[in-house]
């Protein structure tokens, strides 16, 4: 099946230098080393592993520390080193930019460059930027402008910037505090009608949809209890998720993509490996137990590539899809 990777990140040498210059420590930040990565490794883990096609994201932490004029400069000079990386090799790679996100201006700035001249496919979001969520009113221009271009925005979890630091959920972040900023962060978008008030933007929400399938219920119960108390806009939950998309990095199976699909359906559904902060040998293992359950056989020509086709052709991507 022609595979297409949603959830996979490169750590080039120039986000290192910009961590190190803006002084964030990925291991203070997230609890995890940011692993060694190069081209040719992942181009070696594709093949091992069946990938034909992956787009490229930064992984967290996200390049904001308070300083707008130090972090478009990290974002641009990361930018032009995954452009030149995908144009070596567009068979192969795509890439979607980062911002200097809460830095309005100059992420307005970065989505020109970045899209008009260095054929990025659209940008990633972090779940906060330096404290501030998707959804926040400052960021709308930024979300109309990803909407005027039809833009595709892959969501990835940063850690909060308050969190309990003395029980495990707080150690490692990957383990509590990335599925719970993800969800924090599509509340907050749910909450301000970002999906319905910019229906042409095209948004993949990571790990199986995070805590989402869970709090569906409940975001829709007491949303209307805060509204009718006029403690938030009223919403529609379900016209907000319905054009969402969710890769399924993680641990899908025994569990959360059945979850999954309690709010959602196979159409909205895309592969991401997490490739390198998930082991190679881990991703193919998952990788082969789901080609090998009869339970979803019949979608996952859908999931692993015909829906990322779909989505791609939507926002005008011209990459090889066979």
């Amino acid at each position: 099946m022609y595979t297409i990777d949603f959830h996979t990140h490169p750590v080039p040498q120039s986000f290192r230098e910009a961590l190190a210059d803006l002084g964030i420590d990925p291991i203070e930040d997230d609890g995890f080393p940011l692993p060694a990565w190069s081209i040719k490794d992942h181009r070696a883990f594709m093949e091992e592993a069946g990938i034909d096609y992956s787009i490229f994201s930064l992984p967290s932490p996200h390049i904001h520390n308070g300083n707008d004029a130090k972090s478009a400069a990290a974002a641009r000079k990361i930018n032009e080193e995954l452009g030149a990386a995908v144009r070596d090799d567009p068979r192969h790679f795509g890439f979607i930019a980062c911002l200097p996100l809460p830095y309005t201006e100059g992420s307005l700035d970065e989505i020109t460059y970045s899209m008009d001249t260095l054929s990025a496919l659209g940008v990633k979001f972090p779940t906060n930027a330096n404290g501030v969520y998707p959804g926040d009113p400052k960021l709308d221009p930024v979300m109309e402008e990803l909407n005027r271009r039809k833009a595709l925005v892959i969501i990835h979890p940063n850690r909060a910037r308050q969190a309990p630091k003395d029980v495990i959920t707080g150690k490692v972040a990957a383990l509590f505090e990335y599925p719970a900023d993800t969800t924090r962060a599509l509340l907050n978008m749910i909450a301000h009608n970002i999906m319905v008030r910019f229906p042409d933007i095209r948004f993949v929400i990571p790990h199986t949809g995070s805590f989402l399938p869970f709090m569906y219920q409940r975001m829709k119960g007491v949303s209307k209890i805060l509204a009718m108390n006029g403690l938030m806009d009223e919403t529609n939950v379900d016209d907000n998720i319905r054009s969402l998309y969710f890769d399924i990095a993680g641990d899908p199976e025994p569990n959360q993509l059945d979850m999954l699909l309690s709010i959602t359906n196979d159409d909205h559904i895309v592969y991401g490996s997490d490739f390198p902060h998930s082991p190679a040998k881990i991703i193919e293992m998952k990788k082969r137990d789901l080609e090998h359950s009869k339970k979803w056989e019949s979608i996952l020509p859908k999931i692993y590539g015909e829906n990322g086709a779909r989505l791609l052709t939507d926002i005008g991507a011209a990459v090889p899809l066979s």
